[in-house]
């Protein structure tokens, strides 16, 4: 006879909406027990009026609840086990989700979450990145009218706890070009410079991956940003990635360096920050790391563009001249562990230029 009486499945909207209504519930406990408006508030978030208290015992039957339905969205969105998501039902959810204000409270909410419930919410934050609905990305429009949302994002690697899942989103939001460009015209793109040297390896790792997904993805839009911003932002690059303590900073600066300096979208580019003495000196410097190969690698994929440079100007030429013979002889001793034929090839090309100054 049970089995008469059971509940017909909720419906991806009816999740989206019941996971709301839970998480303005927590949201509401949050301000009644600090007595004042918390920082997941938003004047554009509805909250119930009185703040509930809720006991102890309900409060985690409540989050086990919440828990349970933000991993079924996230089930619905990237399929489960051997079935894929379903078309419809993931149109359903996208829609509700950019209803009331729900993902601005999803991502506000996420330090009230608990582990497993931050990586599902996480995930499906991310996920809508992508959804289409009626072939349009409903979230790139969204995040446009909602930009706050992006500080908020990058200001997430200022907490360990919660570091790795605002970055994890911040990289699918800046798939969107107009985000990107945002976040590259903005104050927040000075973080970086701040946030990849960090001695918490796992935070700088992921902020370094975030800042290169900013510099190299959307090609047109970068290249006008250095064109507009070449100045303080190869000095900043110098001064606080390549002239770091941190071993992560200068071997993930260089690695974007060079990935940014050979995009024909930045030949023009590249070509002044070849023609200048303050960006080669940090090279050479780090050219001389002998004891950490990985760098002075990824130094010499830099290096070969200063030498490649068919009209040096005089200051730069004057210095390679002035390092002719130790350079001859680093480059004698710079190897790398695998065979490979490009390697060898550019070596010996930079090779050649050094001896015919």
């Amino acid at each position: 006879m049970k089995g008469l009486f059971k509940s017909k499945p909720k419906t991806p909207a009816e999740l989206v909406r019941q996971m709301r209504d839970l998480l303005i519930l927590f949201d509401a406990v949050a301000i009644g027990a600090n007595g004042s408006s918390s920082s997941s508030s938003s004047s554009s978030t509805p909250s119930p009026s009185p703040s509930p208290i809720i006991k102890e015992s309900k409060r985690e039957e409540k989050m086990a609840e919440l828990s349970k339905i933000i991993r079924e969205l996230k089930d619905i969105l990237y399929g489960k086990a051997e079935q894929e998501p379903v078309t419809d039902a993931c149109t359903q959810l996208t829609r509700e989700m950019f209803k009331e204000n729900t993902l601005r409270l999803l991502i506000l909410s996420l330090p009230k979450l608990n582990l497993e419930a931050r990586k599902d919410a996480t995930q499906v934050v991310a996920n809508l990145q992508r959804q289409h609905v009626n072939a349009t990305i409903v979230a790139s429009e969204y995040l446009e009218e909602n930009k706050d949302l992006l500080d908020i994002l990058v200001s997430g690697y200022d907490d360990m706890d919660l570091a790795l899942h605002y970055g994890f989103m911040l990289r699918e939001c800046i798939r969107h070009q107009s985000i990107a460009k945002y976040v590259l015209e903005s104050e927040l793109l000075k973080k970086f410079f701040n946030y990849i040297p960090l001695p918490e390896f796992e935070i700088a790792s992921d902020a370094a991956s975030t800042f290169k997904e900013l510099m190299t993805r959307h090609k047109s839009t970068v290249a006008e940003f250095l064109s507009k911003n070449y100045d303080w932002f190869f000095a900043e690059f110098n001064k606080k990635l390549l002239k770091s303590e941190s071993y992560l900073a200068k071997r993930q600066g260089l690695e974007i360096l060079g990935d940014m300096l050979l995009d024909r979208s930045n030949s023009a580019i590249m070509v002044r920050y070849v023609s200048s003495k303050d960006n080669l000196q940090p090279i050479m410097d780090l050219l001389r790391e002998s004891r950490k190969k990985n760098i002075q690698i990824e130094a010499f994929h830099v290096f070969k563009l200063f030498a490649a440079n068919q009209n040096k100007p005089s200051e730069i030429a004057a210095i390679l001249l002035q390092n002719k013979e130790k350079l001859l002889r680093l480059f004698s001793d710079l190897k790398i562990d695998k065979v490979d034929e490009q390697f060898e090839a550019d070596k010996a090309e930079v090779v050649k230029v050094i001896k015919s100054l």
